[in-house]
């Protein structure tokens, strides 16, 4: 198991860019699948992107292709969220989370979110 910090978010203008950090505790990081997910006020909270345990694989919810890059740095224990060309419908708690592959099929571990608002 591992803990999840998240970091990287503010304040920011339309078609502005920002990057988002999580950064993990713990000796089996490399055995987590990790992804991101957001919940604005008054909504649910929803998918917007995953990586797979080597970093070969990843998905992103329709609403953020094209705009948003997920990576991550295993020798580093983290896992990035790169978001350009935001939007005002961006503008969400955004959180990181983890499952470790193949054991768990749903995210388990979450960190405590980052604030990322997108206004002029």
């Amino acid at each position: 198991q591992v803990q999840l910090v998240e970091s990287g978010g503010g304040l920011v203008q339309p078609g502005g860019s920002l990057r988002l950090s999580c950064a993990a505790s713990g000796r089996t990081f490399s055995s987590y699948v990790m992804g991101w997910f957001r919940q604005a006020p008054g909504k649910e909270r929803e998918f917007v992107a995953e990586i797979s345990v080597s970093g070969g694989n990843s998905y992103y919810a329709d609403s953020v292709k094209g705009r948003f890059t997920i990576s991550r740095d295993n020798a580093q224990n983290t896992v990035y969220l790169q978001m350009n060309s935001l939007k005002p419908e961006d503008t969400a708690v955004y959180y990181c989370a983890a499952k470790r592959a193949p054991l768990e099929r749903e995210y388990k571990l979450w960190g405590q979110g980052t604030q990322v608002t997108v206004s002029s």
